[in-house]
């Protein structure tokens, strides 16, 4: 089944597949953003201002989801021995990163006129601003350390440590007090969020799903070029 991730293969199908999801990224996050601006409702409370859900949201979901996956992968990398698993890990990180400092400043943002401020260390906020550590220190750690079998290791320690925050950061809202609303997405529950508002929201989703998936697949790209530079076929 891991031959499926071999270097040369994922290569050869990342170099066709790039312009089909740029072209399929654009049309989403046009549609996207005229249901988010024009066609969904204001809030009866929040105004205008409730738009920037549309970006706050769903760079949230996306920083928890890539981090929970460089976690996996980092697991499943420990106990099969697979070398090429960290290497998506760590091409999946940048987008991960990015998308969680997004959604703490459009959170600072919503919260200024939601709130009346721009930051409060609620538990919701503060434990997406340890999740951005953890990048921030995974990240890192491959820049520093140039031994792949200790830098795997260290990466690998820092994701499943780091990943004991995303339950933390999901449920936060229903185990403390916080100024954080609940969620109104939910999966095995029932959604409290209207349609009009929903189907903007997944369509953003959907958008940065697939702007994260670009910059992985140029990243890791990049990453198989180091590799065939350093004359190796495979890793």
């Amino acid at each position: 089944m891991f031959k499926l991730f071999e270097p040369n293969k994922i290569f050869f199908i990342n170099s066709r597949i790039t312009k089909y999801i740029l072209f399929l990224f654009i049309i989403v996050l046009s549609i996207g953003l005229v249901e988010a601006l024009f066609l969904s409702p204001e809030d009866y409370i929040q105004s205008h201002s409730v738009r920037i859900m549309y970006v706050h949201v769903p760079a949230a979901w996306i920083a928890l989801g890539i981090f929970s996956l460089i976690a996996l992968l980092s697991i499943i990398s420990f106990i099969f021995k697979n070398k090429n698993f960290p290497i998506i890990a760590k091409s999946l990180a940048p987008s991960g990163f990015v998308f969680n400092i997004i959604a703490l400043i459009t959170g600072s943002i919503w919260g200024k006129p939601t709130w009346g401020t721009w930051w409060a260390w609620d538990a919701r906020i503060t434990s997406m601003l340890i999740l951005l550590l953890f990048y921030a220190m995974y990240i890192l750690a491959w820049r520093i350390f140039y031994n792949n079998e200790k830098v795997i290791k260290i990466t690998s320690v820092i994701a499943i440590l780091g990943v004991i925050n995303v339950p933390i950061i999901k449920f936060s809202v229903d185990w403390w007090s916080t100024l954080h609303q609940d969620s109104s997405v939910n999966i095995l529950s029932e959604s409290t969020i209207h349609p009009s508002m929903l189907i903007p929201l997944l369509l953003m989703t959907a958008a940065f799903s697939l702007f994260s998936l670009l910059i992985f697949l140029m990243k890791y790209n990049t990453e198989l070029i180091k590799i065939k530079n350093k004359g190796l076929d495979r890793l």
